[in-house]
């Protein structure tokens, strides 16, 4: 976002400054891109409140607009920025206030001397404090969601809106109550204790993976994915291992960048769906993969790992292997048979039913589909009808193959998969 933007946020259009030579505004946008979102932060912890830190971060850019070309940039500027935005703060809730009473926590917090809030761990804090804060469990998963990618990245409500396809004002209105639920429930802005911690990690972990997998694969909608919200999740995923490295989230960052390593292989110039299997890949990121494959030894070296650890584990056999082929599938059913007894669901059952279909042939893979289907898991989950007919259509059994596809069909809202799923009627017809 560039201090344009920035003085047209949300916030409110605050000024101009047309007369602002170009090094100066030069030099404020590349702070506000590297470090708005701590500051804002820090401010909120300061002034205990979403929305006076965001006006407060406002005025501060605003002021170094107008002084830094005067006065210079200052040594310190996040902690003059911080300073500056708590002060102005401060003049504007006395203002409003007549000279009323504040409230006794408003005005402790107001009293305190900021000092250099962003020297030392207190930025580190302070960010971890905002990310734990936006993933509170007394919110709604929806609400978590879209207060971490306005408050923690920083996306406005129109682009959060338009990744998940809803309505900007109601997209407004649950960031407002979920700001509401914050400050009315007194939800504390800190990192949780010791002893609560694995269970707020996860949450936190849940909403990334949650933003992840919008971007990576789109629910709905004319496009398979959307790359702002999965680079969205990336960084924050390396935000939070960078100031929190759990084995957990060593373990979701290397899921993230392994299967992002695959993105520009995942789709046809026209959108159209590519499998795995007939992916160009010498298009796959071998950076991503790189690294990725790295954070996943170190995650299962801490024997403190979990299912987002594993899922990484199975997601580094496929990006290794050159080529289809090579995949080593009895690898890939052992790690999914490890998962299943620690994170057991229906789609990782059928995850597994795959692996085991690629590994033993199609006929045991289908029974296990089956088995998943007659308990009545996954008879809404096209994914699962989508396997089930390709099972079928390899074992030669056209008829129930274009059944499942065209269950399949019926249930998928994406476009692409759509369209995918379309051919492969018409192939089954011919």
């Amino acid at each position: 976002m560039t201090t344009d933007n920035l003085l047209t946020t949300e916030g409110g259009v605050l000024m101009q400054h047309e007369n602002v030579p170009q090094r100066a505004r030069e030099t404020v946008d590349a702070i506000y891109r590297s470090h708005s979102r701590h500051i804002f932060a820090t401010l909120i912890r300061l002034l205990g409140d979403f929305d006076v830190a965001e006006e407060a971060l406002h005025d501060a850019f605003r002021a170094a607009l107008e002084q830094w070309p005067r006065d210079g940039v200052p040594a310190k500027p996040q902690a003059w920025l911080v300073s500056t935005g708590r002060f102005k703060a401060i003049d504007g809730i006395r203002r409003r206030a007549r000279f009323e009473p504040l409230p006794d926590d408003l005005a402790e917090r107001l009293a305190a001397d900021s000092g250099d809030e962003l020297d030392g761990e207190g930025v580190e804090d302070d960010r971890l404090r905002l990310i734990f804060t936006c993933c509170h469990p007394a919110l709604s998963p929806d609400a978590q969601v879209a207060l971490t990618l306005r408050e923690v990245c920083g996306l406005t409500t129109e682009e959060i809106a338009r990744a998940f396809l809803t309505a900007a004002p109601t997209l407004a209105q649950r960031i407002v109550r979920a700001k509401a639920k914050i400050r009315d429930a007194r939800i504390p802005y800190q990192v949780p204790s010791p002893a609560e911690l694995p269970d707020r990690v996860d949450s936190v972990l849940r909403v990334i993976y949650l933003v992840y997998n919008e971007g990576y694969s789109a629910s709905s909608g004319g496009a398979l994915m959307r790359s702002d919200l999965s680079g969205e999740a990336i960084r924050v995923g390396r935000l939070l291992i960078e100031l929190l490295p759990e084995a957990e989230a060593l373990g979701l960052l290397a899921l993230m960048l392994l299967q992002e390593s695959r993105r520009a292989a995942r789709s046809a110039p026209n959108g159209d769906l590519i499998l795995l299997d007939d992916q160009d890949r010498s298009l796959w990121n071998m950076d991503y993969i790189t690294e990725g494959s790295a954070l996943v030894e170190r995650a299962l070296s801490s024997r403190r790992f979990g299912p987002y650890a594993l899922q990484a584990a199975i997601a580094a056999v496929h990006a290794n292997a050159p080529y289809a082929a090579a995949t080593d599938w009895a690898e890939i059913t052992s790690l999914y048979d490890i998962l299943l007894r620690t994170d057991s669901s229906p789609v990782i059952e059928l995850n597994r039913a795959v692996a085991v279909a690629m590994r033993d042939g199609p006929l045991p893979g289908l029974a296990l589909i089956d088995a998943i289907l007659t308990r009545g898991d996954l008879a809404d989950y096209h994914l699962a009808h989508s396997a089930r007919a390709d099972l079928c259509r390899r074992l030669g059994r056209t008829k129930e193959a274009r059944a499942s596809y065209e269950r399949a069909y019926s249930l998928a809202r994406q476009e692409p998969e759509r369209r995918f799923l379309e051919r492969r009627l018409c192939e089954l017809r011919d």
